[in-house]
């Protein structure tokens, strides 16, 4: 029984296929990426697996259960985690107060959600900046405090959207050794990640969709070498 996987996912914004018969596995502790051009269907994938979306057809099944007719409060409390491509922390909250926030999905008191945001923070390295507001940190803080606010709901397996966007070089590598902290502390993860430096430094394979349909996957280099994927996503000048 694979551990996570979604079959021939379908979703229909009216006439329009954003996803059209995408299918996938993901085993446990694997580190899983999606990679597509703008517009393929990358991250309305993500919104349904997430239940953000139903799908017009097609399944998600999560350890054996059929997840794809659940709210997405429900789906959370599952163990699926998820990140977004546009970052909206709560401005006006602090760090700590964020994750708090999200700690209550999992929690029911205040001193549990406290503990348990605290222990978030530490892993995920923003304790120095526990009581700063969320607005007024930098990008790489707010994308930080992205998966740092996920990883307070204990997921088991983690949806990632483009958590490096925005980041310089330095960055970019605090954020690739983030990534692996999560996978090597036993969370399974499935990313969207324009960044090719990125993408094929983590992923264990990658799975490429465009016009939201499957087009190539495989390990990184054998999804790098594909000429599906070079012409439509990657470029002559990347081959």
């Amino acid at each position: 029984m694979a551990y996570f996987k979604v079959e021939s996912l379908v979703k229909y914004f009216g006439g329009l296929a954003a996803v059209n018969g995408v299918s996938f596995e993901v085993a446990k502790g694997e580190i899983f990426g999606l990679i597509g051009p703008n517009g393929s269907g990358k991250t309305t994938t993500f919104n349904m697996i997430s239940g953000y979306h139903r799908p017009t057809s097609g399944r998600v099944i999560f350890k054996g259960r059929e997840i794809h007719h659940l709210k997405t409060y429900k789906i959370c409390k599952l163990g699926i985690g998820r990140t977004f491509q546009v970052v909206k922390p709560l401005g006006r909250m602090s760090v700590l107060d964020n994750v708090i926030a999200a700690a209550f999905s999992r929690v029911n008191t205040m001193a549990e959600a406290r503990e348990l945001a605290q222990k978030s923070i530490e892993f995920c390295g923003l304790s120095h900046v526990r009581d700063v507001l969320a607005k007024s940190l930098p990008i790489a803080g707010r994308k930080r405090l992205e998966i740092t606010r996920a990883m307070a709901t204990q997921p088991e397996l983690l949806l990632l959207d483009e958590t490096a966007a925005g980041l310089n070089p330095t960055e970019l590598i605090e954020a690739i050794d983030l990534i692996k902290k999560i996978r090597d502390n036993g969370t399974t993860i499935v990313i969207i990640e324009h960044i090719m430096h990125v993408i094929m430094t983590i992923s264990d394979r990658i799975h490429a969709i465009n016009f939201g349909q499957t087009i190539a996957e495989g390990t990184p280099v054998e999804v790098a070498r594909n000429q599906a994927v070079i012409e439509a996503y990657l470029g002559t000048d990347y081959a």
